[in-house]
């Protein structure tokens, strides 16, 4: 089947048996075993923040292999689903901790008492957190732990948890986690006050609940946690000395040839369009410009492709498509 098979633009219905994913596209996503190649001194900056139940700060540009760290380390150590905290100019750490569903809360009460008095929003929200049990009132449907909440439960095995690109962070975020980080306690607030002395809440996957005691959680193995930064910024001291800090090398081409080779399965020539795809993007890496690996593995799959655009106008147009450098527009 050819390339051209696909979309044509012309606008006529068709019916026709689309491409297959490459593997690393295809849902669920599945670990790939050694399609991560670590560079030199990451294990051992892994093992360190294993050995001292430290956070592990990694610093790199985009598409070195930063997040898929923490998923190797989970598949050989049995750690579970890794657990992720993607990270935003407005995420905030009660939201990573638990996140109460107040007007679903409110909505269940109303509903349930259809005929009671017209309350303000203020009356009703502050029964809806004292409310115990009771079909539509009970607060534990609306509780869900957050993803640093669900990795801080207690534990016979440490939890994998990525919070993906702290640096996107609002200033105050990293000073805020210290405290949690260094203790690994925290309250829900909702619970703290709530008549209920056990509440059985959500965890952030969904597969499971624990049970929460007065409000309070207390870690008793401190999670495998592993931070993104892309260097966009500078973090204040107190934070960066309770971190093992580690950052990622410029990629080399053997670094290159080992993670393609695993990703597609298949050997990677050290002569060819393939190699000549590779050379390009470590020369264009060294030049300041701004490339993931993730594209590279992209156009090395449409020039190894054989249902691909052989060598051409077409080819070398999608090859500048894919290839594009990410700063800027």
């Amino acid at each position: 089947m050819s390339w051209n098979t696909y979309y044509r633009g012309t606008g006529e219905p068709r019916y026709v048996p689309l491409p297959a994913p490459p593997p690393w596209r295809a849902f669920p996503r599945q670990p790939v075993p050694g399609s991560f190649q670590p560079p030199e001194g990451l294990t051992d900056a892994v093992n360190a923040a294993l050995y001292l139940h430290r956070p592990l700060l990694l610093t790199g540009s985009a598409g070195t292999g930063k997040s898929t760290v923490i998923e190797q380390v989970s598949a050989e150590l049995g750690l579970g689903q890794v657990l992720r905290w993607h990270i935003t100019s407005r995420s905030t750490l009660p939201d990573a901790l638990c996140r109460y569903d107040a007007l679903g809360h409110i909505q269940a009460l109303r509903l349930q008492h259809p005929n009671a008095p017209s309350r303000t929003e203020g009356r009703v929200h502050k029964l809806a957190r004292r409310r115990g049990t009771g079909s539509g009132t009970d607060i534990a449907p609306f509780l869900k732990l957050g993803p640093l909440g669900t990795a801080l439960l207690p534990a016979d095995r440490p939890r994998a948890l990525l919070i993906d690109e702290i640096d996107k962070s609002d200033l105050d975020l990293p000073s805020d986690l210290l405290d949690v980080l260094e203790s690994g306690t925290y309250e829900i607030p909702e619970l703290v006050r709530h008549p209920r002395l056990r509440v059985a809440v959500s965890e952030w996957d969904g597969s499971r609940t624990h049970v929460v005691e007065r409000g309070r959680v207390q870690c008793t193995l401190f999670p495998f946690i592993v931070m993104t930064s892309n260097g966009e910024r500078d973090f204040p001291a107190p934070f960066l000395r309770r971190c093992i800090r580690y950052t990622m090398p410029a990629p080399t081409p053997e670094m290159l040839h080992r993670a393609l080779e695993a990703h597609l399965g298949l050997p990677i020539a050290a002569h060819g369009p393939a190699a000549d795809l590779v050379t390009e993007f470590v020369e264009r890496i060294a030049r300041g410009e701004s490339l993931a690996v993730d594209q590279l593995l992209n156009a090395v799959r449409l020039v190894t492709d054989p249902h691909a655009p052989k060598a051409g106008t077409q080819r070398d147009r999608l090859l500048e498509l894919l290839m594009r450098e990410l700063a800027g527009a």
